[in-house]
């Protein structure tokens, strides 16, 4: 009797064990599917974020007309292209491209993929550079007929807009910001070329030229001397050199090494590309605006040599990295190359100050 009653139990119990074997295997394959399928999805938007990284790295603007710019932000009305009209112009749509190109802005990015590149990052802060000093210039010297005169409402509103922090995501984020200083230029610009609006001026002399190009020149150098340690060198202290009263607040060694770092190349790289790209739209205006000036000091030549030095440094890119060798080493260095452009450019901006002081 008790044996047929334990039977009975066991066979009761092994029926339980395997309907709930059976009821666990089954959902383990359940939620094994929905994790291969959340794996599934994870890697099909990794891929896409990949790609579209891909994508927007190799998307840089094309350089463009900035007559014909001008002229699309005047409605097609060649009347209205006024002294000074295509560079506002000129800065107002470097500016837009810097936001709305391939990828949109995307130095103050929070989300894959704009947050793990840097090479357009760089790119966008050497336009913004660029852009924030030609802003600048704009304010304190082509707008103005002398020191004392009143700086123009929409121009003191422009540029401290982009002069705001570059990484900003919200509250207030960058790119709102920016916009914000496209609309300040926007009202300046048809100020300007309304010829009943009477203070709204911009000045096309050798002196505010000469403003303008000693920012660029330091702008240059800069990036050349970054673009130039990419190998290391040692260097001599010149900072106070040909200057026998000059003095500096900290003492520094005669002698001293400087070496970009090797994780930061391939940033001041494209810095310096965007940098050049700007500059040789806001050079290409003032061929125009100024061009009374430039041919009265036989200086267009000049200018036009600058641009072509830095339309060299837009060449595309081949290599899918930017490449650190040790100048007559095996392997190329991209950095070299770029700083021999800038430096030509900026030896070239240096002879242009000097022609457009001389009477």
């Amino acid at each position: 009797m008790f044996g047929s009653v334990f039977s009975g139990v066991k066979e009761k119990v092994e029926d339980f064990a395997q309907t709930r074997w059976r009821d666990v295997r089954s959902e383990v394959e359940e939620s094994n599917g929905w994790v291969k399928w959340g794996l599934g999805i994870f890697g099909i938007y990794l891929l896409f974020c990949i790609v579209l990284g891909i994508y927007w790295s190799m998307s840089e603007p094309d350089l463009f007309s900035v007559r014909d710019q001008a002229l699309v932000e005047l409605k097609d009305d060649e009347d209205r292209l006024v002294t000074g009209a295509v560079t506002t112009a000129t800065l107002i749509h470097v500016v837009d491209t810097m936001l709305n190109k391939p990828g949109g802005y995307l130095s103050n990015d929070v989300t894959p993929p704009g947050i793990w590149l840097d090479n357009v990052p760089s790119w966008e802060y050497g336009v913004l550079v660029q852009s924030r000093d030609f802003a600048k210039a704009l304010r304190e010297a082509f707008s103005l007929s002398q020191s004392q005169s009143l700086a123009d409402e929409d121009l003191v509103l422009a540029e401290p807009r982009l002069n705001f922090r570059n990484d900003s995501w919200i509250l207030p984020d960058t790119k709102g910001m920016y916009e914000e200083g496209i609309v300040h230029l926007q009202a300046y610009l048809a100020r300007l070329v309304d010829e009943n609006q009477k203070q709204a001026q911009f000045y096309a002399r050798a002196d505010n030229l000469r403003y303008w190009l000693a920012t660029v020149e330091t702008r240059l150098g800069n990036l050349s001397q970054r673009l130039s340690a990419s190998v290391g060198q040692k260097r001599l202290n010149t900072d106070l050199a040909g200057e026998p009263g000059a003095a500096q607040a900290t003492p520094k060694d005669k002698e001293f090494y400087q070496k970009t770092p090797w994780n930061e190349i391939d940033d001041v790289f494209y810095e310096a590309r965007g940098s050049a790209w700007a500059l040789i739209h806001f050079l290409r205006a003032v061929e125009i605006d100024f061009a009374g000036v430039l041919q009265k000091k036989e200086a267009l030549v000049s200018l036009q040599q600058i641009i072509r030095e830095l339309e060299a440094t837009q060449q595309p890119v081949y290599s899918p990295v930017i490449l650190n060798g040790s100048g007559f080493g095996i392997l190329t260095n991209h950095s070299l190359v770029m700083a021999s452009y800038i430096s030509r450019a900026n030896a070239a901006i240096i002879d242009l100050r000097e022609l457009l002081a001389q009477g």
